[in-house]
């Protein structure tokens, strides 16, 4: 049951829309705050966000990015 994700590109706009939402109730989470439940969720980055990335040493992100797609 558990959907491992995938990598999008920096511009890449996703739209989820709940189809059942009085079947199947879906709650979001945003950057950690909860915004309840919704009918539909709208994903994008934002370029003026800033996160610094930390590995440690002998794994990188490349390696990160092959596991996180194909393992």
């Amino acid at each position: 049951r558990r959907w491992r994700g995938a990598l999008l590109p920096k511009r890449a706009h996703v739209r989820i829309e709940v189809l059942e939402p009085e079947k199947r109730p879906v709650m979001a989470d945003a950057d950690g705050r909860p915004a309840g439940q919704v009918l539909a969720v709208e994903v994008e980055t934002a370029a003026d966000i800033a996160h610094r990335v930390l590995f440690d040493p002998g794994h990188g992100l490349e390696e990160r990015l092959i596991r996180e797609q194909f393992v």
